[in-house]
């Protein structure tokens, strides 16, 4: 039991920098661009949501040595400075954020904690497209993936359909359409066969993102109208900022036809779920 409650807690600073990861992003891009540039594109850092009941089984394999607690120990002490130095918000902290992380890597593989070794990639990963380093933000989220396809199950193939999109994600930060078209519509399916609707959500508003950015509306509203129909069905308050983001969205494809009247709806229906 002492294992478990160790992993988990390991397991909570991995969820918790994700987390602030997203927030940070995102929340930057909303204040800092005029609204009628800005296309809000959805990152999905929580893939590591969905292991408790694996990382239970994973635990009881675990002898109760001095050396494998030792390990916890250090990994637990690692994931904090990390933690720390990413809260600074500098791009010198999140650097020595990543080191942290990459020294608490080979400790995860020693202890066979797959999912907290695929949530500390996904981590590496998306501090480095913050920084704008995308190439190393594609060499580690591009690890995560067969980590995933190695564990099988539904919840991992949530996890993997989440990693494609942040990968997705990423090309669409370079530039590259087709890449970034090509990822989400490998999440899509993936999302749609386990029944992640937030996640079939999420990855539909970033494809509506890319055919805003090709000039192809038509493509652009059917994708996002699709993705507001999820996040107003899911109805939580995580979906009601999808929700504000793609209604936001929709706004700026409509201002972008000309259609002030129409862009000044959807503004006006995403401003208080902004708010809330």
């Amino acid at each position: 039991m002492k294992n478990q409650n160790e992993s988990l807690v390991i397991l909570k600073l991995v969820l918790r920098s994700l987390v602030k990861a997203l927030h940070s992003k995102r929340s930057h891009s909303l204040l800092s661009s005029p609204i009628s540039a800005l296309f809000i594109s959805i990152l999905l850092l929580s893939s590591v949501v969905i292991i408790s009941g694996r990382l239970a089984i994973s635990i009881a394999q675990q002898p109760e040595t001095a050396s494998t607690q030792a390990t916890i120990a250090t990994v637990k002490r690692l994931f904090s400075e990390a933690d720390r130095l990413y809260k600074q918000g500098t791009a010198e902290s999140q650097q020595q954020a990543i080191e942290k992380f990459k020294q608490a890597l080979p400790l995860l593989q020693q202890l066979g904690y797959k999912v907290e070794e695929i949530g500390t990639l996904n981590n590496i990963g998306l501090i480095y497209s913050n920084l704008g380093d995308k190439q190393q933000a594609l060499k580690y989220l591009n690890q995560a993936l067969p980590l995933w396809r190695l564990l099988g199950d539904n919840q991992a193939k949530a996890g993997e359909a989440k990693t494609l999109n942040n990968i997705g994600l990423v090309y669409d930060d370079l530039g590259d359409k087709d890449q970034a078209l090509k990822y989400f519509n490998q999440s899509l399916p993936l999302s749609r066969q386990v029944g992640d609707k937030a996640g079939e959500a999420t990855t539909l508003n970033n494809i509506g993102k890319v055919y805003n950015d090709l000039s192809d509306n038509q493509q652009a509203l059917n994708n996002l109208h699709s993705s507001l129909s999820l996040f107003q069905q899911i109805g939580n308050n995580e979906a009601k900022a999808g929700e504000a983001g793609t209604l936001n969205n929709i706004a700026k494809v409509y201002n972008d036809l000309g259609d002030k009247q129409q862009a000044l709806k959807y503004f006006n229906q995403s401003l208080p779920l902004f708010r809330q």
